[in-house]
C-alpha cells in the first residue's frame, strides 16, 4: 500500500492473496478504493473457482494461478495492461452452466451462426460503452469520470446490462461477455 502511495504512476500491482501479515483480500479492496485506476492482477496457489470469483467481485482485473506457465503468465499480464480482464481457462471451464442472453430463444444452440452484438442482446450504444468499462474492472466512479455520467445513471445502465446478460453480478457478466464472444469498444 505504501509503495502504490508513493508510486502513482504505476502501471500494474499483482498481488499474492497469501501475506504473511494482512488478508490479500482486504488488500485488494484497500487498493481499489484508494487507486482505481491501477490495475490489481491476483497472482495465488489458490485457483478454485469461488476464490477467482470473489477476487474479481472485489475488483481484481486478472487472477493467475501458480501453476501457470509463463507464456500464460505473460499473456495475462498483456491483456490486462491493454485493458482486459483475464479468467483462467479452467475457471470457464468449471461453470456449469453458462449465462445466456435473456432474449435467447429456447433450444438455440451454443454456437451461433454470426456473432452477438450489444444491439442483440437489446443493450443501447450507452449501455454498450459502459459495459465496455466494466468488463475493464472500472469501478462505477471511474466510469462515471469516463463516460462524463452521474452514478445513478451508470448504476440504471448496470442493472439494465445484468438483466440483457442475464446474471446478477459484475463477475458474471464478464464471464457472459467472455463466453458470448461479444466484442466490445472502448469508449
Amino acid at each position: 500500500m505504501a509503495s502504490a502511495a508513493s508510486h502513482p504512476d504505476l502501471n500494474l500491482v499483482l498481488l499474492d492473496l497469501s501475506l504473511p501479515d494482512a488478508n490479500g483480500f482486504e488488500v485488494l479492496h484497500q487498493l481499489r478504493e484508494a487507486h482505481p485506476g491501477i490495475p490489481v492482477v491476483v497472482l495465488s496457489a489458490t485457483d478454485d473457482a469461488a476464490t477467482v470469483m470473489r477476487a474479481l467481485d472485489d475488483g481484481a482485473m486478472g487472477y493467475i494461478p501458480k501453476t501457470s506457465s509463463n507464456d500464460v503468465l505473460l499473456g495475462a499480464l498483456r491483456l490486462v495492461l491493454s485493458g482486459g480482464v483475464y479468467l483462467p481457462a479452467e475457471v470457464l471451464r468449471q461453470s456449469a452452466h453458462p449465462p445466456a442472453p435473456a432474449s435467447a430463444a429456447p433450444g438455440a444452440t451454443d454456437t451461433p451462426e454470426r456473432e452477438i452484438t450489444c444491439r442483440d442482446l437489446g443493450l443501447t450504444d450507452r449501455q454498450a460503452q459502459v459495459l465496455a468499462l466494466v468488463v475493464q474492472g472500472k469501478p462505477n466512479k471511474l466510469i462515471c469520470r469516463t463516460l462524463n455520467l452521474a452514478e445513478g445513471t451508470v448504476k440504471i445502465h448496470i442493472s439494465a446490462i445484468l438483466r440483457a446478460l442475464n446474471v446478477t453480478n459484475r463477475t458474471q457478466a464478464v464471464v457472459a461477455v467472455g463466453k458470448l464472444g461479444l466484442k466490445l469498444s472502448a469508449p
